[in-house]
């Protein structure tokens, strides 16, 4: 009768492995903005450029309260925290602040602009 090598393996794997503690890199506070920066794209509002998180980035949630009208709440999620405090400075119209998302999404290279929706079958139905 051969050895059963199960036994083997479970005793390999119950054996505790040393773990070397991952150390983290220190990054300087102009590393840490240009980190945070890539994180956002630059439009213009009111002759001002401000950075927003990407088109591509915004949640649903977020998309409602566009739809909805609730500009500011949108802004709130979308601006970066320093630039916010300047949109509400600037209180801008609606046709500003949609020239201005449809700004932010050309500088990223996306459209806002709504789906087409699912194409039709190319299948044939039957009628009855």
């Amino acid at each position: 009768m051969a050895a059963n090598p199960r036994p083997a393996a479970r005793k390999a794997a119950a054996r505790p492995q040393s773990r070397r503690p991952v150390e983290e890199p220190e990054v300087t506070a102009a590393e840490a903005q240009e980190i945070e920066a890539e994180n956002y794209v630059t439009a213009t509002l009111c002759g001002d450029d401000v950075q927003i998180i990407p088109p591509s980035a915004w949640r649903i949630s977020w998309q409602r309260l566009l739809n909805a009208g609730n500009l500011d709440a949108f802004a709130q999620k979308v601006f970066h925290p320093d630039d916010y405090e300047l949109y509400l400075e600037m209180d801008p119209t609606i046709v500003e602040f949609l020239e201005f998302t449809q700004d932010a999404a050309e500088q990223s290279g996306e459209s806002l602009g709504k789906s087409r929706g699912p194409a039709p079958s190319s299948r044939r139905t039957r009628r009855r």
